[in-house]
């Protein structure tokens, strides 16, 4: 209302923080309440005088206006015919305000309804992206370890405006949309009172300033996109699937914010010798029939490229496993190494000479095998169709 001084009817010098404004005024609405001065018509009128004070002086908007001008647009009058208002700045009724005096304003408006005044003028540090690659390695690096060199793009700082968006010896100008302050502020009347919702001003995005020059190499984003080679060390054991983690190699801050992380998923390439299981590897040898039934003595290649020998007792059957200790894959982080594990099969001859064939159904003779049985086919067919006769 103009004429009106409000910093009087607060009891506040006019340099006053919002902090003490808010404090007087839960002081002076605790005193003239009209719930505790139900009889008092003058109380209800400096009740009606303060929350007008509190609405003009809380709000940096209209305060900076009553300060230049005197008066402030805008309808205070109380509706329903009461003599006072029920827009109490948050308090919806007297409990509110002997509730917890300690309490900020804002606390109350997030609890009361249901939503929290956003101060958007500041500009929040935030971390900035990861980065997610794959490499894929052989098995024989699983064995020594491995160092790489990865291409990434990724988010940099422009180096040019050091990240601010703004043509190097320029300035951001206050934003007119906001007036500089970073929030769109639009009220209405309900039943209940005066309802203020606060949004981020659109134009700046809560900064309260806007880039008029922007720079010529971001284009004001403040960010430009590079590529760059980054060496990857891959432990040796590592599983195929494991995830590796370099901090700070992801894309940049914003606002001051740390960088994100380089996350490299490693892929090993199936082996065409050997299987793996974990630390252990695993060889199959083929062995001749004749082999498993004597005996015999063969190499055994490693994942080093060298070759074990291993002897093979007689009467070894088909699948029998051999392990040669010590020349797996090493166990991450242990410094041991697993076992070769030799698993046989053993291969049977496709064709047979006569001779062969005599001498094995002479061998047949002497274990006391039946040649001719009845039902089904005799030993020697038997032998035929088992060694491809």
């Amino acid at each position: 209302m103009p004429g009106k001084d409000y910093y009087e009817i607060l009891g506040v010098p006019r340099d006053a923080s919002l902090e003490d404004i808010k404090k007087a005024y839960r002081r002076l609405a605790k005193q003239y309440h009209p719930d505790i001065n139900k009889n008092d018509p003058q109380a209800n009128e400096k009740f009606k005088e303060i929350n007008e004070a509190y609405e003009i002086l809380s709000d940096p908007q209209k305060r900076a206006q009553y300060d230049r001008f005197g008066t402030v647009g805008g309808d205070f009058s109380s509706f329903g015919g009461q003599q006072y208002t029920t827009d109490f700045g948050g308090f919806t009724n007297i409990s509110d305000i002997f509730g917890d005096l300690s309490s900020t304003l804002d606390d109350f408006i997030k609890n009361f309804w249901g939503r929290e005044r956003t101060h958007t003028t500041e500009r929040i540090p935030r971390r900035g992206s990861d980065i997610t690659v794959s490499l894929t390695i052989d098995l024989e690096d699983v064995l020594t370890g491995i160092e790489r060199e990865l291409e990434i793009n990724r988010r940099e700082l422009c180096d040019l405006c050091k990240g601010s968006g703004i043509e190097p010896g320029k300035q951001p100008e206050r934003c007119p949309y906001c007036n500089g302050t970073g929030e769109i502020r639009s009220s209405r009347s309900t039943p209940f009172g005066q309802i203020v919702n606060v949004m981020t001003c659109p134009s700046c995005r809560g900064t309260g300033k806007i880039i008029t020059n922007p720079c010529p190499q971001c284009n004001g984003r403040g960010f430009v996109s590079r590529r760059r080679k980054v060496m990857v060390k891959v432990p040796p054991g590592v599983e195929d699937g494991t995830r590796l983690r370099l901090r700070g190699e992801g894309d940049a801050g914003i606002n001051g914010g740390p960088s994100g992380d380089l996350f490299v998923f490693v892929r090993v390439r199936p082996h065409p010798v050997f299987r793996r299981f974990g630390a252990d590897l695993e060889y199959e040898a083929v062995i001749d029939v004749f082999d498993a039934v004597l005996g015999t003595e063969i190499d055994v290649p490693t994942i080093e490229r060298t070759t074990e020998k291993l002897n093979i007792p007689p009467g070894t059957q088909f699948g029998a496993t051999f392990r040669i200790r010590g020349r797996g894959l090493p166990f991450i982080n242990n410094g041991g190494r697993g076992d070769l594990i030799v698993r046989v099969k053993i291969e049977v001859p496709q064709r047979l000479s006569e001779k062969e064939k005599e001498l094995l159904l002479e061998i047949a003779n002497l274990r006391g095998k039946k040649i001719n049985g009845k039902g089904g086919k005799s030993f020697f067919e038997k032998v035929k169709n088992a060694f491809g006769g």
